[in-house]
């Protein structure tokens, strides 16, 4: 499976801790989930959803967590869209990722 790199935004902002118009490196992790709350002012929480093996009863298990990012406004990432969080320095206290695209809207 190849990775396909983030396109950039039309739009331009001049937000400085966009990863594409300020000064914001990535890390490693990426994830994909939806938004669920866009309340806060440029950003979002996003839901995850994975499966987690229960070795006891040798099955699968469904779970989820909230990961709260930040919006860059050139994205403008509303709740319900599908979006691409990639891990970036800690911005505040419980905000450690980034939007870096959407990749399906509401």
């Amino acid at each position: 499976m190849q990775k396909r790199k983030p396109q950039i935004p039309n739009q331009e902002c001049k937000d400085s801790k966009c990863p594409f118009h300020g000064s914001l490196s990535t890390r490693k992790r990426v994830f994909v989930g939806t938004v669920v709350s866009d309340k806060m002012k440029n950003s979002v929480v996003v839901r995850r959803d994975y499966h987690h093996y229960e070795k006891k009863f040798l099955r699968y298990d469904r779970r989820h967590n909230h990961i709260a990012a930040h919006s860059p406004p050139c994205i403008e990432a509303k709740r319900g869209d599908v979006v691409k969080i990639a891990e970036c320095r800690p911005l505040s206290k419980t905000i450690s990722f980034v939007v870096i695209e959407k990749l399906q809207e509401n």
